[in-house]
């Protein structure tokens, strides 16, 4: 007994550890097996044939009332499943139908039963005919169009996969969003392409089930036609009346569920996805005040016509323009509220105006986006602005790269600027310009398209590429023939990004120095007290900073930088010297961004006989200002360098020039444009352990 006991408690145990949701496919399994091997009693068909309505009916209203179709991402699975099964209760329901439906009546259920005489009216000629038209309806109409929409969708979605995956990069650039959201919306790319390439298959599941009820059907007619005068010896007419009626009330109530499942997956496939269901997208788009007004009068006029169906025609046209009526006062109505708002937040904003402080005295922000009026929505969120969190992003992704916290990026209208024009703006000066055309996408050409869109041609503002607006409709064909797609917000915000990282030093004010310090004196108090103000004012230390944020290198090793910079101070005083001091002990920091400490750098030389005049140049003047350089010598340095980076930048790997230290920091300055394309260090930055690999010596021109 004890055992029995132990036994039972052990399957409970087994049992209550399996969710219930996970016992449901199986069952399913296996209610399918059952249904195509072991007899099934009638009453047991009407049961299952009425779940299989209802499982019909739930998908189609769940489908109608979902927002996108990866809300419903499931529903793949959830066909196969549901055309199973139905296909087993076919080959039950035709079982008990060939065995006994010599029987008549309610042999094969009462559902059965009630879809062959009620329906429709125990004539089975009527029965055909309704049967064969509702398998045009769900073959030729439902089923071939919804099987049409999965593959182009499915196409279309795989090739605009490259598309997304580098529209999520460019964001992550551009600190719009951070790791997490973009691993999510990898993830939900990944789900959308996996999504759609299922419903292609799933529609082909939908359309065989089609198939198969026709071909059902004919089988049981002439089976149970056959069965029915050579087994039970009757007549033609009386075999007609017991095995065509049954066989066309099973075919009825498999079919009924089957068009409603090949609706729902129409439904599926052909919406756009949006933030609302389709009945809401449906109620919003058809309340046309115009369009009721005009089919209403149609429909008047047609109804005065002798002869016509006048009460009919008369009422419902005069139903449309009441209407019409009702829908124009309602959207009056909502227009008079919203001008109120409207009228409220300016009356409002006036009376603020009046109100002044130092915010209006005309000083300038650090940073600053200045908008044309016609680009306000960009930062109004009950319009769907993302101006105003993509430049949240992008200050909290640079202050992490740079080691210090930006100011705050002010964003404005102006005015004085064309109404669809914006500008970047640092310190009061502007430091870059760009055009907008709000509502439409920007589609960027990487190089490799496989076709261009039509559209407006643009340069995309951050980097200068070849670029063309486009609709909203044109989006997802342009993603799939190669270009890089981003909203209006994007753009704004990837040129933003641009110009801070190009500006760094200028974003380092003093006061966020005081406050860079200041923290560092709450973990080093010593460190600082011995260094600021005694041996190096703080004015020095910024300009220390902001020769290294120039230069590429972030401040976030501050300990380090103190610690050099006290080391140095007794010697030299010079903002340029003790750069150099520091650029020295943070090395093995500035390579790692060049390339990873295991692989071997690859670095641009120059010849001996080229360092030696650059270096007597540089000791020969007073300042790094007053080093001058022969023209053609000049321009063969330049026009050099520059080959070399594009070589780097078509290789995808960084461009590195290393020199004697006395001559690193004229060359930096003396490269100019460059100098963000080209790193350029001493051999002293260069970490000893550092394998390097020289891939061309800058030579000395005879000529020069």
């Amino acid at each position: 007994m004890e055992s029995i006991l132990f036994s039972l408690t052990n399957f409970r145990h087994l049992v209550s550890s399996f969710p219930l949701s996970s016992l449901v496919t199986p069952l399913i399994v296996l209610l399918v097996l059952t249904l195509l091997v072991l007899p099934i009693p009638p009453v047991m068909l009407d049961v299952l044939f009425t779940f299989n309505i209802i499982l019909a009916l739930l998908i189609i209203m769940v489908a109608i009332h979902t927002a996108t179709p990866m809300d419903f991402s499931s529903f793949p699975i959830i066909i196969l499943f549901a055309t199973v099964m139905r296909l087993g209760l076919n080959v039950a329901s035709t079982r008990v139908v060939l065995i006994q439906g010599h029987e008549g009546g309610d042999a094969a259920g009462k559902v059965i039963e009630a879809f062959g005489q009620f329906v429709i009216g125990g004539n089975y000629a009527v029965g055909l005919i309704v049967f064969l038209i509702l398998m045009i309806i769900n073959f030729i109409v439902i089923t071939k169009g919804a099987g049409r929409v999965s593959e182009v969708i499915a196409r279309f979605t795989l090739d605009a996969l490259p598309g997304k995956q580098m529209a999520i990069d460019a964001d992550l650039n551009a600190g719009v969003i951070d790791q997490e959201t973009a691993r999510k919306r990898r993830a939900q790319v990944s789900q959308e392409s996996d999504f759609f390439g299922s419903m292609d298959g799933a529609s082909k599941f939908v359309r065989g089930d089609a198939i198969a009820g026709i071909l059902i059907l004919l089988i049981n007619l002439v089976g149970g036609l056959a069965i029915g005068m050579l087994q039970h010896d009757l007549s033609l007419d009386g075999a007609s009346k017991a095995y065509v009626l049954l066989t066309i009330g099973d075919g009825l109530v498999a079919q009924i569920p089957a068009l409603i499942l090949s609706l729902a997956t129409a439904i599926i496939v052909s919406r756009v996805s949006t933030d609302e269901s389709a009945p809401e997208q449906a109620t919003k788009q058809l309340s046309n005040p115009l369009a009721f007004g005009v089919a209403g009068g149609t429909l008047v006029a047609l109804g005065l016509i002798p002869g016509m169906p006048n009460g009919v025609f008369l009422l419902l046209g005069s139903s449309s323009i009441a209407l019409s009526y009702f829908l124009r006062k309602r959207q009056a109505t909502e227009l008079v509220e919203q001008n109120d708002v409207e009228a409220h937040e300016i009356e409002k904003s006036s009376e603020e105006v009046l109100e002044l402080d130092w915010d209006d005295a005309g000083q300038v922000d650090v940073i600053s986006v200045e908008l044309g009026y016609g680009l306000i929505p960009l930062i109004q969120e009950d319009r769907h602005g993302r101006l105003l969190q993509r430049a949240k992003g992008i200050r909290k992704k640079m202050s992490g790269e740079f080691g210090f916290l930006l100011p705050t990026i002010r964003i404005r209208d102006n005015l004085d600027i064309p109404p669809h024009q914006y500008q970047l703006v640092i310190n009061g000066s502007t430091r870059g310009r760009g055009d907008i055309e709000l509502g439409k996408f920007l589609a960027i050409n990487p190089g490799s398209v496989l076709e261009t869109v039509s559209g407006t041609q643009t340069k995309e503002p951050a980097f200068g590429l070849e670029a063309v607006w486009i609709e909203a409709k044109d989006k997802e064909y342009a993603q799939a023939v190669g270009y890089t797609v981003v909203d209006t917000s994007t753009v704004i915000a990837t040129h933003l990004n641009n110009v801070l990282r190009n500006n760094a030093e200028e974003l380092l004010t003093y006061e966020i120095t005081e406050s860079l310090i200041g923290r560092m004196e709450e973990t080093s108090p010593k460190l600082v007290e011995e260094l600021i103000p005694d041996n190096l004012s703080m004015s020095t230390a910024l300009k220390v900073l902001q020769n290294l944020l120039s230069e590429g290198v972030p401040i976030k090793d501050m300990r380090t930088i103190l610690e050099t910079l006290s080391d140095a101070a007794p010697y030299t005083k010079a903002p340029e010297a003790l750069t150099s001091y520091v650029r020295t002990r943070l090395g093995r920091l500035i390579v790692q961004q060049l390339c990873d400490p295991l692989n071997t750098l690859e670095v641009i030389t120059l010849d001996p006989n080229l360092e030696q005049i650059l270096t007597d140049l540089v000791k020969a003047a007073t300042s790094v200002d007053e080093v001058t350089l022969e023209p053609n010598l000049a321009q063969t340095l330049i026009e050099s360098l520059s080959e070399e980076v594009n070589k780097a930048q078509e290789q995808d790997r960084a461009a590195v020039l290393i020199v004697s230290p006395t001559i690193r920091q004229w060359l930096s300055i003396f490269i100019g444009k460059l100098k963000k394309e080209l790193s350029v260090l001493s051999y002293r930055e260069v970490p000893d352990d550092q394998s390097i690999k020289i891939i061309r010596t800058i030579e000395l021109n005879e000529k020069d």
